[in-house]
């Protein structure tokens, strides 16, 4: 053999990342996120009720 190993190669790690202070207007931005999402999923549990015919379906033809 010249010199190569065989079988699969470990990946190498990533550094890890420090941890940040997070100050008032942050903690109050991702507050602010939260909310917002809750919302949208409020919105959106209640426009899938219906789905996106209204709640009719698709009208076949009767021929």
């Amino acid at each position: 053999m010249s010199g190569r190993q065989g079988g699969k190669a470990k990946p190498l790690k990533a550094p890890k990342k420090e941890k940040k202070e997070l100050d008032e207007e942050d903690l109050a931005f991702k507050e602010r996120q939260k909310k917002e999402q809750a919302e949208l999923k409020a919105l959106a549990a209640k426009a899938g009720a219906k789905g996106p015919m209204g709640g009719t379906g698709i009208k076949k033809s009767k021929k």
